[in-house]
């Protein structure tokens, strides 16, 4: 009996990564999307190709689109990504480095690959606690855009449901780590850092900060080379 397949928004990040682990743990064959947006943190697009290579996906697929021309972003745009915000600060508000429309589009992109290889699962390394300020990251938007798709696709009207599965939507980024090591995925392959200098992450952005904190919390040794340590 063959494998059933499934796409993973896979961006080269750590829950991305861990999320893909999941999927392969849930018995299916990995096709993965990586969506090069023209963000400011493009070394995680490099990480995505060499996490899928060890990881030994089925499919990779690297397509480009241009939301710079939209801006609208720290990461789109050149506005300063934030730094060293106090963990109070990133609760409040939806934070500069939101990219409008950015998951709701990669969702659809997912959407449309996963019609193309058969695949009936698609799954999202979305989280609510470490991001709760990011819209397009809550069980509401994701319930409402599998319900989207599979009313405006043909597997959908035909009877394969598209099924979004966000596995790590409540963890903490502890929690993720320690499942990530369970799953034994290439941790030290992704890329967190808003703000990189090549290979280098900033390490004050708030997503260094997320995951510095994160691999603390979890008593293991972080692998990322930090600028500012």
């Amino acid at each position: 009996m063959s494998q059933p397949r499934a796409v993973i928004l896979a961006s080269g990040g750590l829950d991305s990564t861990v999320t893909a682990a999941i999927a392969r743990e849930d018995g299916c064959e990995l096709y993965f999307l990586t969506i090069d947006y023209g963000q400011r943190h493009a070394i995680e697009v490099e990480r995505a190709r060499r996490i899928a290579t060890v990881m030994g996906v089925a499919r990779h697929l690297v397509t480009t689109l241009d939301l710079r021309a939209f801006g609208g972003s720290a990461l789109t745009a050149n506005v300063d990504v934030p730094k060293n915000r106090a963990e109070s600060d990133r609760g409040h508000g939806i934070p500069v480095t939101y990219v409008p429309g950015r998951n709701l589009i990669f969702l659809s992109l997912a959407a449309s690959y996963a019609e193309t290889v058969g695949a009936s699962d698609i799954y999202f390394g979305a989280n609510i606690i470490d991001y709760s300020g990011y819209p397009d990251c809550r069980p509401e938007f994701i319930r409402a855009f599998e319900a989207a798709a599979n009313l405006g696709s043909k597997s959908g009207v035909e009877g394969t449901s598209f099924t979004v599965r966000a596995p790590l939507l409540s963890l903490t980024k502890a929690e993720i780590i320690r499942r990530g090591i369970e799953l034994h995925t290439p941790i030290e392959l992704t890329h967190s850092c808003y703000d990189p200098s090549g290979q280098l992450a900033c390490g004050q952005c708030d997503s260094c900060l997320i995951r510095r904190e994160g691999f603390r919390q979890a008593g293991v040794v972080d692998p990322t080379s930090y600028r500012v340590t």
